[in-house]
């Protein structure tokens, strides 16, 4: 600014030189004519202004492109963070959604054991009533006895009280009974009560202010990046006529199920391709009842066997101890029954248990033997020859036989 302003002070200096001899030509009598070189002098003097005048337009134009490029910078910054916030935004509404799907499912069972511990109070408060009239009766007829005993020592209990002693002791029997069942329906009641306070704190922990659709809908340059998997979602099959949630499923090898502890607690893949539901998930869902586990295999000449078990499963604290007891199938042995089977990954595994993963792939329940059956192996095709190898895909041995290669496996799990 400084080198405009002394050019335009230049200027009006030169436009004056050149104009006072013209001017003195009509005051005075011609006189000699100036020197070429003065007029020269003038023209260094402009050129000079313009060099000055072209630097500082340099350095503005330096100045302005680096502002430029500070504000692309900051615009791509911007752009990452917005797509980075949608895919957050997204997978939270997904977990929010299951979370509502669950409480209202505790709801309902809550409000069936409020009506049943609302029946049973009702019986409980008849049988009593019942009780108190009969313990009237039989201190009525402990008075006659009394008497009849006195006034004949000797005499044989009449038939009567003796039949009226065993109702009584039966009914007593019937309200122990029933009081047991009621106090069992209110300790079900409280842990329905407390897992549907725990899901509504879930909630208001991930419940966040959802964006407006036009601001989602906007039209803004996504970042080049490749979005994550969608890890918390669940399927119910239709089986036999009942719902069945599947909890893993290997069809093809496109997804590596050799991971670590952490994502096979929360889980990985995709329901339309290879799956894990997740032991958090899987935990949560058999906590609420008595669930069945079964498992559907396809080997490669195209044959499918199932088996069917009641189980339980423990809980982070006990690595996620699977306890297996046959009901019903076609595959013998392909879990070891009435036994703790732990579950373990390659960077974890419980104290004092095989290092299992290290020699066959994938997170899967050992006793303290490794090699009986592993379902989330390495994904082998049918040309693997070599022992090591196969021993790391999926497979099923049944007892004192060889090595059984797996094409596709489901494990589904139901009330």
């Amino acid at each position: 600014m400084h080198t405009i302003k002394l050019f335009l002070f230049v200027v009006p200096l030169v436009i004056a030189s050149r104009v006072d001899p013209d001017l003195s030509s009509f005051d005075s009598a011609p006189s000699e004519p100036k020197s070429r070189f003065a007029m020269l002098d003038d023209v260094k003097i402009l050129a000079n202004g313009l060099l000055q005048l072209g630097h500082g337009l340099k350095d503005f134009v330096h100045k302005t492109k680096g502002q430029i490029n500070d504000i692309f910078q900051k615009l791509n910054i911007f752009d990452q963070s917005f797509y980075d916030l949608s895919l957050r935004t997204n997978e939270i509404k997904e977990e929010e959604k299951e979370l509502r799907i669950t409480t209202s499912k505790l709801q309902v069972k809550n409000e069936e054991v409020k009506n049943m511990s609302v029946e049973l109070n009702t019986k409980l408060e008849s049988l009593l009533e019942e009780k108190t009239a009969l313990q009237h009766k039989v201190r009525a007829l402990e008075e006659q006895l009394s008497n009849l005993i006195l006034s004949a020592a000797g005499a044989q209990e009449p038939p009567e009280v003796t039949s009226l002693k065993s109702f009584v002791e039966q009914q007593d029997n019937s309200i122990r009974e029933l009081l047991q069942s009621v106090e069992e329906q209110y300790k079900q009641l409280s842990q329905q009560h407390m897992q549907i306070k725990e899901i509504e704190k879930q909630l208001r922990k991930t419940g966040i202010q959802e964006p407006t659709e036009n601001s989602l809908s906007s039209k803004s340059r996504a970042p080049r990046t490749t979005p994550p998997l969608h890890l918390n979602e669940t399927e119910n099959t239709e089986q036999d006529g009942s719902p069945w949630t599947l909890i893993q499923h290997r069809k093809d090898g496109s997804q590596d199920f050799n991971e670590t502890w952490e994502n096979y607690e929360k889980g990985f893949g995709r329901l339309n391709g290879e799956f894990w539901l997740g032991l958090e998930k899987i935990y949560a869902i058999v906590q609420q009842s008595n669930y069945i586990l079964r498992l559907e295999l396809q080997d490669w000449k195209d044959s499918k066997h199932y088996v069917e078990y009641s189980f339980h499963l423990g809980s982070h604290e006990t690595n996620y101890t699977l306890h297996v007891a046959e009901i019903a199938g076609n595959i013998p042995g392909a879990l070891p029954e009435h036994t703790d089977l732990m579950f373990s990954t390659w960077n974890h595994r419980a104290k004092g248990q095989l290092y299992c993963p290290e020699s066959y792939s994938g997170g899967w329940w050992w006793n303290d033997t490794c090699g009986e059956n592993n379902l989330n192996g390495k994904y082998n095709k049918p040309r693997t020859k070599s022992k090591p190898e196969s021993r790391r895909g999926i497979y099923w041995r049944p007892q004192s036989r060889k090595l059984y290669a797996i094409k596709s496996s489901k494990e589904n799990t139901k009330e």
